[in-house]
């Protein structure tokens, strides 16, 4: 099996809901995301899948969530708690239904260089 990993970054500001602390009131984070996909074939290239084209899909993701207020600007979070675990899921989901030379397995979000949610079936 082959794993495959590609990064990007986001800022964004958002709130927690029904939490009590300091991260109910709106903040920020400088976002970092991995995402990572597995393949079992190689192309005759050698390749599972071009790096580009991971990274494109993972761009135009990122781009969305740039520079945005998660609870207001993305209709997702207005369901779910933009919490680092439904970040990384709103990003899984979204993969997987763009890229098919590759399977997503899982989305890491980093929130600090300390703090890292993940997510994956």
């Amino acid at each position: 099996m082959y794993e495959l990993m590609v990064k990007d970054s986001f800022a964004a500001a958002h709130n927690l809901r029904d939490y009590k602390g300091k991260c109910e009131r709106v903040h920020g984070h400088n976002y970092i995301v991995e995402a990572y996909f597995t393949s079992s074939t190689l192309g005759p290239d050698g390749l599972a899948i071009d790096f580009t084209i991971l990274k494109k899909h993972l761009k135009i993701i990122t781009d969305k969530l740039d520079h945005r207020n998660l609870n207001k600007d993305i209709t997702f979070f207005k369901k779910y708690n933009p919490s680092a675990e439904n970040i990384a899921r709103y990003i899984y989901d979204y993969l997987k239904t763009k890229v098919k030379k590759a399977k997503i397995s899982k989305v890491a979000i980093y929130e600090s260089e300390s703090s890292m949610a993940a997510y994956s079936e």
